[in-house]
């Protein structure tokens, strides 16, 4: 009997292993299933290494007091590492997060003498598909990923198309349009064009959304709700002679009462032929829906 008693509890303990070994086994071979391949670099005490990003960066997280990092001035998609040390054996390595979403992970070592010490991430990104499915959210973006919503607003750039045809505005040989309203997941894309008809080139000191009473004559500061963008499609400076260029514009769904209007104001630097949109409320709530646009992926 004191055998049978001892055969049966190592058949249980036995049992029980196995299982905790296959949980185990199991949860190893799901976390795997997620891992994010690093780049490796090397970097030096004397020199600085440069990173381009496809798009601005938001955050770096340093694995260690080995490495020091910091974006370059007036250039938000490019990174600067060095090491803080002149030497040290340990692999570190540093996160990073930029605005489209993408994460990046990279292992460094030290190096007297890096063999790069500069990097085109978007070039390495057409090369490889190792970024390809790191995509971070953000929380003003809700549940839209920021490489969709940075695809939609491509998408609606590179279509051109008019849909909207009744807000407009246009004086001194310009004339400012507004040429669609998209909804996607609760947020607005506004596609904006600006033609130049004249020689003289348009150049864009600012542009400014922002909500005001339809019935003041003379607007303050404090009867203005200003809207701001979450993303722009590009950075637009100026619109040559003869010429025509577009943009698009990602809010966070809003609506506005019927007495107030959306003002889309562009100014000229230097000069006076600023334009103004105005966007009612019953404009807004006709925006097109984008689940049925194509999306080239």
């Amino acid at each position: 009997m004191k055998n049978q008693f001892k055969l049966f509890w190592a058949t249980a303990l036995l049992i029980t292993y196995s299982l905790a070994a296959s949980a185990q086994e199991n949860e190893a071979t799901t976390l795997d299933l997620g891992t994010i391949p690093p780049y490796h670099m090397q970097v030096t005490y004397d020199k600085t290494s440069h990173l381009i990003f496809p798009s601005a960066i938001r955050y770096v997280d340093l694995g260690s007091e080995y490495l020091i990092a910091s974006k370059a001035e007036d250039a938000e998609n490019v990174l600067r590492v060095k090491a803080s040390v002149k030497t040290f054996e340990e692999e570190t390595n540093f996160s990073v997060i930029t605005d489209d979403g993408r994460f990046y992970n990279f292992n460094v070592q030290y190096s007297a003498n890096p063999p790069t010490l500069s990097y085109d991430l978007m070039a390495m990104r057409k090369n490889s598909d190792k970024v390809s499915a790191s995509d971070v959210l953000f929380e003003e973006l809700g549940k839209t990923p920021p490489s969709l919503a940075g695809l939609i607003l491509e998408t609606i750039y590179k279509n051109n198309k008019r849909i909207v045809k009744h807000i407009a505005s246009e004086s001194f040989g310009t004339q400012f349009s507004l040429k669609g309203i998209y909804i996607h997941n609760g947020l607005y894309y506004f596609h904006t064009q600006l033609e130049n008809q004249t020689n003289a080139p348009f150049s864009i000191d600012f542009m400014s959304f922002k909500v005001i009473d339809k019935k003041t004559a003379r607007r303050t500061a404090s009867q203005q709700r200003p809207i701001v963008p979450l993303r722009i499609y590009k950075t637009l400076d100026e619109i040559p002679g003869k010429a025509t260029d577009q943009n698009v514009f990602l809010f966070d769904q809003f609506t506005i009462a019927d007495d107030k209007l959306l003002l889309i104001e562009i100014f000229e630097k230097n000069g006076g032929r600023h334009q103004t949109l105005k966007i009612k409320n019953s404009d807004l709530v006709k925006a097109k829906v984008i689940n049925s646009m194509h999306l080239k992926f």
